[in-house]
């Protein structure tokens, strides 16, 4: 008996204090809201934007922006005329030009043949068929493959240009 008096007494003192534990609402009442809702609504509201004029010109694209600055043009003229003159000869534009000049720069000091394949050397590297030989030319690299080495040639490709040379700098494969 004492044990639901003692209960009865909890749930009246809660009963009583409940509506002071009540939450606030998050959710304002309609009229507060109503002028939130109108500006949400204007917001919202799809908007006509004026048509642009057909000559109008886009920043991004402006006419002719795809062709060289003249000045650019100019600069380049000057320099190729000043190389022209001084005798300096044009880099190589083709693969087969690039290749071309790597090619003179290697000079191996020669070939040894072990366990049935040919060995490119030069001077404490060695390089087989399938290595990869990259070269320094004017400031850039250039990866070359070693595609093929003979008794007294090798072969380097480079992209899909391919070239044999003489062990033997002079010489003719």
């Amino acid at each position: 008996m004492k044990t639901r008096a003692f209960i009865l007494t909890i749930l009246g003192a809660v009963g009583l204090a409940g509506p002071a534990w009540a939450q606030a609402a998050d959710v304002f009442p309609p009229l507060r809201r109503e002028a939130t809702m109108k500006l949400a609504g204007e917001l919202l509201a799809p908007r006509d934007f004026s048509v642009k004029p057909e000559n109008a010109v886009s920043p991004f694209a402006p006419p002719a922006f795809d062709q060289p600055d003249p000045e650019e043009l100019r600069a380049q003229r000057e320099a190729a005329a000043a190389a022209a003159a001084a005798g300096v000869v044009a880099k190589p534009t083709s693969d087969r030009g690039v290749l071309e000049k790597l090619a003179e720069l290697i000079v191996p000091s020669g070939i040894v043949r072990l366990g049935g394949r040919e060995i490119l050397l030069f001077g404490q590297k060695k390089l087989k068929v399938g290595d990869r030989l990259t070269i320094t030319f004017e400031g850039s690299d250039y990866d070359l493959d070693i595609t093929a080495i003979g008794a007294n040639t090798f072969t380097l490709r480079y992209n899909r240009e391919e070239i044999t040379r003489s062990i033997k700098p002079g010489k003719q494969p």
